[in-house]
């Protein structure tokens, strides 16, 4: 008698390889890289980096958009940048809790930092503890829901939840943070979310790195509209 394979297990494998692993991580602020600079780290040669790029386009995992003679590889879609950042999550019950924080860029990370497309780290999972305790979103079938009055709330933030409905992905899922172990708002709502945040001058991307710099307008802003007064 034979036995299966779970489905799952060929994308696991190739999230398993160290130098695979690296270049996915690399790509979780969202970033759209070149093979040489995914290379360097990886810290392979760049015919073995050609290799593992091939593998990750092939398995669906990364996407490649062509541009001029260059080729820049980026994260396929926000379900990859989640699952990555569930593995993070599972493998941080692993590890000596300084290795974990200085190889992930320490508390700065770990405060506010960009998920893919979406906020991530303390700042994230507060909104998301606070868009459900307020009654914003509720449970659904398969994504959350925004209520009459999360629609009025979003509106105010600037931020149309019917127009954001009607884009060609999950709306509003939760994806486990690694450092937090609980989940933050991903999906096209949590890109909307994150990206009004930089619009208004809440946050602002560090030059390195997937962490972000909370504003003094930020810090005023997370206060009033969402009660959070967990930021520095």
């Amino acid at each position: 008698m034979s036995i299966r394979e779970p489905y799952f297990a060929g994308v696991a494998a190739l999230m398993g390889d160290p130098a695979r692993a690296n270049i996915l991580a690399a790509l979780m602020d969202g970033r759209a890289l070149t093979a040489k600079e995914l290379a360097l780290i990886a810290g392979v040669s760049a015919p073995t980096t050609s290799g593992h790029l091939a593998k990750l386009v092939d398995g669906g995992l990364l996407d490649v958009i062509e541009q001029g003679r260059y080729r820049y590889f980026r994260l396929a879609n926000s379900l990859v940048a989640c699952a990555i950042e569930g593995m993070m999550a599972l493998s941080g019950e692993h590890q000596p809790r300084r290795r974990l924080s200085g190889a992930r860029g320490g508390e700065a990370l770990r405060l506010a930092r960009t998920c893919y497309d979406h906020l991530a780290g303390k700042l994230g999972v507060a909104v998301m503890d606070r868009l459900l305790a307020q009654g914003h979103l509720h449970p659904g079938a398969t994504d959350f829901q925004v209520s009459r009055r999360g629609h009025e709330f979003l509106t105010g933030l600037g931020i149309d939840a019917a127009s954001v409905a009607r884009q060609r992905r999950g709306f509003a899922r939760p994806c486990l943070d690694w450092s937090e172990r609980r989940p933050h708002l991903a999906g096209a709502l949590g890109a909307a979310l994150g990206d009004r945040c930089f619009e208004v001058g809440w946050i602002e991307r560090q030059r390195d790195g997937r962490a972000v710099t909370i504003t003094a307008a930020g810090r005023r802003g997370f206060r009033e509209s969402f009660g959070i007064e967990l930021l520095a």
